[in-house]
């Protein structure tokens, strides 16, 4: 079954706007933003969990200040009955403690965790600006023992991400995969806030012109509605991560369907994590 994740930025106020708008059979993740801190992501996804939802907080390695930190969010996880996170290296200038990247935070919930706490790992199907395609893929390879799933970065491109997919597979990462799409959305704030998550790549799409941008990005306002339809008109993606911006106005109709399904699949292809 093909399911949908909503990401949220942990802002001011955001538990309530999301239990007013968003099913609780929704599966959340929560960002991890340098100026926010570790500290809200958890709060935010502890007391989301505890409400009722599944939710996946993002862990960022160069945030984190040292193992004992890392063991507490493990443990407060496990307390409020979260089983899954998503590691990624972060947007921090300089490491806040021993973790410079996603793969040296994977190995540390792995030992950490004794293998129980399943583990998102980020994709790039246009590329990162700091790190070839042939290293992105060895670390990849190299994350998947560890690994739960793969979520790629924003792309609006269905051709892109089924080429990236087929990629992965060509190359045995066997990871279910979630492409990551923007949610319905301001125009002027899609662009503004791509910026502020650090999604490089996407601004500079956006900011084209073309044929391709103009259908994404005609009117005011952007929908992903036509991207999705593309994306799950072949069977060869797992699910969605739509990054809300915290919109939640217009969600597309597969929020309202359970992740379960692919939550169980994730934590039961994750045996080492």
């Amino acid at each position: 079954m093909f399911h949908t994740r909503l990401e949220i930025i942990p802002s001011e106020g955001i538990v309530e706007k999301i239990q007013a708008a968003v099913p609780l059979t929704t599966t959340l993740t929560i960002t991890c933003l340098p100026h926010h801190g570790i500290g809200r992501t958890m709060r935010t996804a502890v007391q989301l969990s505890l409400l009722g939802y599944t939710v996946v907080p993002h862990l960022a390695a160069r945030s984190l200040e040292d193992r004992s930190q890392l063991t507490g969010i493990i443990r407060d996880c496990g307390v409020a009955g979260i089983s899954e996170v998503f590691a990624v290296g972060g947007d921090a200038p300089q490491p806040a403690g021993p973790y410079a990247n996603g793969g040296q935070l994977l190995r540390e919930i792995a030992e950490i965790s004794g293998g129980q706490m399943a583990v998102g790992v980020a994709g790039y199907p246009e590329g990162h600006p700091g790190v070839g395609t042939l290293q992105l893929l060895e670390s990849l390879l190299a994350k998947q023992e560890l690994a739960s799933s793969v979520v790629t970065q924003m792309c609006f491109s269905a051709h892109r991400i089924h080429s990236y997919a087929a990629m992965l597979r060509r190359e045995g990462v066997t990871l279910p995969l979630l492409a990551g799409v923007a949610g319905a959305v301001q125009r002027t704030r899609l662009i503004a806030l791509a910026t502020k998550i650090g999604v490089g790549t996407s601004l500079r799409f956006v900011s084209r012109t073309g044929p391709l941008a103009r259908r994404l990005l005609s009117g005011e306002r952007y929908s992903p509605d036509a991207l999705i339809d593309e994306l799950t008109a072949q069977p060869v993606i797992d699910g969605i991560h739509l990054y809300s911006f915290n919109c939640f106005d217009e969600l597309p109709g597969t929020v309202a369907a359970s992740s379960t399904e692919l939550s169980a699949t994730t934590s039961q292809g994750n045996t080492h994590a």
